[in-house]
């Protein structure tokens, strides 16, 4: 008992507790900011993958909108006539680069592109009743624009460096 009423050697259990309290916290702080520094790097490589993702998707809808020679058989099928008509061609809404109906390089970046559904939109193709051939023509007259197809289009960017940076994106364009 005489032992445990001996109060030499308090001051030094005291500071060890608060040496390893304190190192327990410098720990816990030099983890966060290195966790935080990784994070930051992890949101800075997506929002570059995801302005990639952008740019491939604008690319596709200038490719749409122009339908430029060049282009493949099974994409001017994908891109004139709906899904259900399309035959053997691929649907499904995963795109990889050995599936993609356009590859388009952006640098860094590689993007693959892929039409996975069409559908007739609330107009037809032929403009031959707008503004002329109808009723009234004046210049309070409202005509509605016209709306052959909506594409889904599945877009995915990945990095040429790292495979693992990468960003998707699933873009309904109507045309």
């Amino acid at each position: 008992m005489k032992i445990l009423r001996n109060e030499k050697g308090f001051a030094l259990v005291l500071v060890m507790i608060l040496a390893v309290v304190a190192l327990m916290m410098t720990v816990a702080m030099l983890f966060m900011v290195s966790r935080g520094s990784y994070v930051s790097g992890q949101q800075k490589r997506y929002r570059t993958a995801l302005e990639a993702s952008r740019g491939g998707a604008e690319a596709i809808m200038d490719v749409i909108a122009t339908r430029p020679p060049g282009m493949s058989d099974s994409l001017k099928t994908k891109l004139s006539s709906p899904t259900n008509s399309w035959g053997a061609l691929d649907n499904s809404i995963t795109v990889t680069p050995g599936n993609a109906d356009r590859t388009i390089n952006l640098g860094m970046y590689i993007v693959y592109v892929k039409v996975v559904d069409t559908v007739l939109g609330n107009t037809g193709l032929s403009t031959g009743l707008m503004k002329s051939g109808v009723v009234t023509t004046s210049p309070s007259e409202i005509s509605g624009m016209a709306i052959p197809y909506l594409y889904t289009i599945e877009v995915l960017s990945q990095s040429t460096t790292n495979s693992t940076e990468r960003s998707k994106l699933s873009v309904l364009y109507q045309y």
